[in-house]
């Protein structure tokens, strides 16, 4: 009897991947991931929240799109002053004004720049608009207007500081130390500044002060200064003397220096002179007093002078 050989196939012959053969017998070929993909695959976020913020960011472009659609029709204007005066309802209204920085200037004139506005709802108050407004008076140098919430807004200024007063064709208004118009003045407040003359002269007080400045035994006994022609000054003191100086600020500066070196020496001031004229280089030249029976009351000044009838 023939002995039945039994033939056994390897466990390695059975588990042997299966290589499928398609189309044409060739092997299937295993595509590499993309670059987004093997960068989503790194990021340690998991794949549902990468999903999520895709969901949240398409609704926040809808969400954009609404707005563009809504400032496209000009309804924010709407929607702002509802919600502003909700707001305002709600309690943030403007109740107080509160000024703070006003020495000479009318308090009335803040108030009322600051509380004329279409709406006392806080949210809607144009702080902006109010600055352009107190901007406008003379007073004013700077302010700042700011809300203190609730309902309170407070409005901070800075004034000019009054540093003459300036005569122009018979009116009378209040400088600064830089010509800037501050307001009018009635003659009879006028108040214990000099009183600069003439057609610009608002414009060359800042060289006049410059002036006064390098020689502050003058600003005591100076009274007021005219500008003529345009092109230099004349002081005039407080016991009733004029003094014409040159053109040009160092011309002016040495004639003055020279002016206050005579007068502390020979008390040219309050003897009786009239005008003194300096306008020419090495020249001094003045004018003495015509009333009868008056006279220099000290002979000392009289070498220094020139007697002239008229300049």
């Amino acid at each position: 009897m023939t002995a039945k050989a039994t033939i056994r196939r390897s466990n390695v012959a059975r588990n042997r991947p299966r290589t499928v053969q398609r189309g044409r017998g060739r092997p299937a070929v295993k595509r590499a991931p993309s670059a987004l993909a093997r960068a989503v695959a790194a990021m340690p976020v998991p794949a549902a929240a990468l999903k999520r913020a895709a969901g949240i960011g398409l609704w926040l472009l809808l969400f954009g799109g609404l707005i563009a659609g809504i400032l496209a029709m000009k309804l924010p204007q709407m929607v702002g002053v509802e919600l502003g005066e909700a707001l305002g309802r709600a309690g943030f209204r403007v109740r107080t004004i509160e000024i703070r920085g006003i020495d000479a200037m009318d308090r009335g004139a803040v108030y009322a720049a600051a509380a004329d506005q279409k709406s006392r709802a806080m949210p809607l108050v144009d702080l902006e608009e109010i600055r352009t407004r107190l901007m406008r008076y003379g007073w004013i140098a700077d302010a700042r207007v700011s809300r203190r919430l609730p309902d309170t807004l407070v409005v901070d200024i800075v004034e000019r500081r009054p540093a003459a007063v300036w005569q122009h064709q018979r009116r009378l208004t209040l400088i600064d130390r830089d010509g800037r118009v501050i307001a009018p003045v009635a003659l009879t407040e006028l108040p214990s500044l000099p009183l600069v003359i003439g057609p610009g002269a608002n414009l060359h007080v800042t060289g006049l002060n410059q002036l006064v400045a390098t020689q502050p035994a003058i600003r005591p006994v100076l009274a007021g200064a005219t500008w003529v022609g345009d092109r230099r000054w004349d002081l005039r003191f407080l016991s009733g003397e004029t003094l014409a100086l040159p053109e040009g600020q160092e011309a002016s500066l040495r004639a003055l220096a020279e002016f206050v070196r005579l007068d502390g020496k020979a008390r040219l001031l309050g003897q009786g002179f009239v005008r003194f004229d300096m306008r020419v280089p090495d020249k001094f030249v003045v004018r003495v007093t015509r009333e009868p029976g008056h006279r220099v009351a000290d002979d000392a000044a009289r070498p220094l002078v020139k007697p002239a009838d008229s300049i």
